[in-house]
């Protein structure tokens, strides 16, 4: 007897703002079978999962959703689905605005948020509560108790993925839809990301996920493969990721030459000096008696798991973090709290994180957003500046996103919003870059080509580096040495 499927799209053609991304696309989704979407970045995988979610309209075709006829007492199938985007929307507790990038770091603005209980308390869970998913059941998948009393604002990316994975169970849906789950989880906790989907599986939930063609847990069955609009299905028995993905070395043969003309920066003996440093909010320590020196044209390699206290230490350096004051910092030779301003520190310091990427407006023209890096606002809130443009449009170019430069962020795919974010830190040619999984979203093809610009410029530069990742083979080969934090503490 046919089984009725949970989804059923039909001859559907599905765009988002004017870009028509996917023709002629025919899936099922039915109980009992768990679904990876894989594809290049920017080929449609977040729209095709937008599309299931019923938050996209189809420009052509049909959309069935059948899932009320497995849960009759409900009427509404958006109740039955769960989406965990790749960028939260928390609010503050007046429920008014969302966060803004620097809020975590200043104790009374960060107070006016919810803790991670108190999130968790708010979460409408779905009745009955079919799959059994409590909130002590979901806290206790995703390792949340250790993170009761912590305040939203001040979680790290990957502690935020958990959480939200976590308020998505307690809703107990048919079906999960995770929108690159493993981007910004330590090695631990990917590591255990195929058991935790093993286990929502075998609770009768339904998993629709993007994902890397090499990351795919064990539980999925169903393979959608997106490549030049086209979706087509196989069995995961049969795919083969090798073949699928596209390994491609020596891919970078751009000269950088003219971009890098201000080069060679002002000298300095220590670009990071820190001493004994210590960070606390109220009795949390977040650093333990960090000490660390970064000399000029050193590359580093910051490590360690969600939590570690990485961001905070970043937060240190770029000038974002009031707590620098009080402890013994030295910045550009220059100790902190000695007359040198935030701007002072940020001129000579490019940046990009997960926190940037997450509260950049995304409102933002994509030539703009990179220019405003001249000017380390989030956001250029003065006229353009002609020879600016141009510049901006040459990182573009070499980051090959220029395509999207009159474009606004919101309108592109995520994977370009973060390389406009990459070449507005590389931009001013700072003389210390600071990359927070700068390769987070981005394909293999994306990710080995940033490595390759990377080393690039630091052949041909004395720039500084430091480089955040949780997976060891995106490191660029210039670097060669290493700082770990465990707890807060350098080991």
């Amino acid at each position: 007897m046919p089984v009725t499927p949970y989804i059923n799209i039909s001859n559907a053609g599905i765009g988002y703002m004017g870009n028509n991304l996917l023709n002629n696309v025919n899936l099922q989704i039915e109980p009992g079978q768990h679904w990876a979407i894989v594809g290049a970045s920017g080929s449609g995988k977040t729209t095709l999962l937008q599309a299931i979610a019923g938050n996209l309209q189809l420009r052509s075709g049909t959309v069935e959703r059948n899932l009320t006829d497995y849960q009759p007492e409900t009427t509404d199938y958006h109740q039955l689905i769960a989406f965990v985007s790749s960028r939260h929307h928390f609010r503050n507790l007046s429920n008014t605005t969302e966060f803004y990038y620097q809020q975590r770091y200043n104790s009374s603005d960060s107070e006016d948020a919810l803790t991670v209980q108190e999130y968790l308390e708010s979460v409408n869970h779905q009745t009955p509560v079919t799959h059994g998913w409590t909130a002590d059941r979901a806290i206790d998948l995703m390792q949340l108790k250790p993170l009761a009393d912590k305040q939203l604002i001040k979680l790290s990316n990957g502690e935020t993925k958990r959480l939200m994975i976590a308020a998505a169970l307690m809703k107990n849906p048919l079906l999960l839809l995770l929108d690159n789950p493993l981007a910004g989880l330590d090695i631990e906790t990917r590591g255990k990301f195929s058991s935790i989907i093993n286990l929502i599986a075998s609770t009768g939930i339904g998993i629709v996920m993007v994902t890397s063609a090499t990351e795919i847990p064990d539980a999925i069955t169903h393979i959608a493969m997106i490549k030049n609009g086209s979706v087509t299905e196989t069995d995961k028995n049969t795919f083969n990721a090798d073949a699928f993905a596209e390994h491609e070395q020596g891919i970078f043969k751009a000269d950088i030459t003219p971009l890098l003309d201000h080069y060679p920066a002002q000298p300095f003996d220590y670009m990071v000096r820190m001493r004994n440093v210590t960070i606390r909010y109220g009795e949390k320590v977040i650093l333990d008696n960090v000490n660390w020196e970064i000399k000029q044209g050193e590359r580093w390699a910051l490590l360690g798991h969600n939590g570690a206290g990485k961001s905070t230490l970043l937060s240190l350096i770029n000038g974002d973090n009031p707590q620098a004051y009080a402890n013994d910092i030295m910045l550009f030779d220059k100790k902190r709290g000695s007359g040198e301003s935030i701007w002072d520190i940020k001129k000579k310091t490019g940046f990009i994180s997960p926190e940037l990427f997450q509260y950049f407006p995304a409102e933002s023209n994509c030539l703009q957003a990179i220019e405003s890096g001249y000017f380390d606002t989030v956001g250029l809130f003065r006229p353009s500046d002609k020879e600016k443009a141009a510049r901006a449009m040459e990182w573009m170019k070499l980051l090959e996103i220029d395509k999207y430069a009159h474009k606004l962020l919101k309108y592109i795919p995520a994977s370009a919003q973060r390389l406009c974010l990459l070449a507005r830190a590389m931009i001013k040619n700072p003389a210390l870059l600071i990359l927070d999984e700068p390769c987070q979203g981005l394909d293999e093809h994306q990710q080995q080509y940033f490595k390759e610009l990377v080393d690039a410029i630091c052949a041909k530069t004395n720039i500084s580096l430091i480089y955040v990742t949780h997976y060891t083979h995106q490191i660029p080969q210039c670097v060669d040495k290493a700082l770990k934090l465990e707890g807060g503490r350098v080991v």
